[in-house]
């Protein structure tokens, strides 16, 4: 007996669910998500997080310089890994921009990749390295563990002019705002993030006009604790070595906590970004709402929102599915 013919209706269906499913497959590659590697390369994270680790027992500022490094990648032009460019196919890369000086440990990404492209050729981004190994360097300056979401790709395009628009420690909490919103990010993803600075140190180059010239007629920035600023000039004096370093966090440098929003309230902020914080009346009531004993109660804490702040800049301008690249080496485009 002859098998009968699918009819045409029956044909119409058949591809009308495959056309469905390519679209939900092609949707699922189009985002991020937690585990993006784990069939792919179950030992991305371990590995990236084996790396960070032993650099950092070397090196203990390298934790907030990857912390550093990530904020800098993502708030340009997004998460995609153009702040590690060496040579763009035309012009300057994004990482000889002014507001990018000072930044370090890019070549801890590059021995990650290195040993990623040796166990999974070809997966693993160099943005989901960055976000990765933020992550882990928060981890281990005792800050909040939480999971990142990755399926990133990298970018195409590295240009010293894309970074003309990144905030300043000089600028206005205004200014900074706008900046933020224009990313996505709300103004206590502002001042969370400003957070960060609680590890890590700072160039007294970022500090020298609010010591020594911050009004028309010089002087000091008048909101500094009087208890503070002969501290802050001794380790900066004028004239003096515009590269020499000071914690950001005084005291706590490199644990990760809310000692840099209580410095920030008694006049022990650092740059000048952070005090403004405290001298804007809206931003002023978040910092604020982490010592607020019913905010421990409620289970909002500077350090959960911290770690939801840092994943949604995370996805900023991402690349995903078949965007972008996947580069061989993260300083040069494939």
């Amino acid at each position: 007996m002859a098998t009968p013919s699918p009819s045409r209706a029956m044909l119409w269906h058949i591809a009308l669910v495959m056309v469905v499913l390519f679209s939900l497959q092609c949707l699922s590659l189009g985002k991020l998500h937690v585990g993006f590697y784990s069939n792919s390369c179950p030992n991305a994270e371990s590995i990236v997080s084996s790396v960070v680790k032993e650099a950092s027992s070397s090196d203990p500022t390298i934790p907030a310089a990857l912390l550093r490094l990530h904020f800098h990648d993502c708030i340009v032009q997004g998460c995609d890994a153009s702040i590690l460019i060496e040579k763009p196919d035309s012009g300057q890369p994004e990482k000889q921009a002014r507001n990018h000086a000072g930044l370090r440990s890019l070549d801890v990404i590059d021995r990650a990749k290195a040993q990623l492209e040796g166990e999974c050729p070809g997966v693993v981004s160099c943005a989901d390295i960055i976000a990765l190994a933020a992550r882990d360097s928060v981890t281990l300056s005792q800050g909040p563990i939480y999971a990142v979401p990755t399926g990133r790709r990298d970018g195409l395009v590295s240009s010293e002019s894309d970074a003309a628009n990144m905030p300043d420690v000089h600028e206005s909490v205004a200014v900074l705002r706008k900046k933020f919103a224009e990313k996505g990010l709300s103004e206590k993803d502002l001042v969370v993030l400003s957070g960060a600075h609680t590890i890590g140190t700072t160039a007294c180059f970022f500090i020298e006009r609010r010591l020594y010239n911050f009004s028309s007629g010089g002087g000091s920035d008048p909101t500094i604790n009087p208890q503070f600023l002969p501290e802050l000039q001794s380790q900066c004096p004028n004239g003096g070595d515009v590269n020499a370093r000071l914690p950001l966090d005084r005291g706590s440098e490199r644990i990760f906590d809310s000692q840099i929003l209580s410095n920030i309230r008694s006049g022990f902020g650092v740059i000048e970004s952070d005090a403004k914080l405290y001298n804007e009346a809206s931003t002023k009531v978040i910092i604020d709402s982490y010592f607020d004993s019913m905010n421990s109660i409620s289970g909002s804490s500077f350090e959960s929102d911290f770690a939801k702040s840092i994943v949604k800049m995370g996805k900023i301008g991402v690349l995903t599915g078949t965007e972008g690249e996947i580069r061989r080496v993260c300083s040069a485009f494939n």
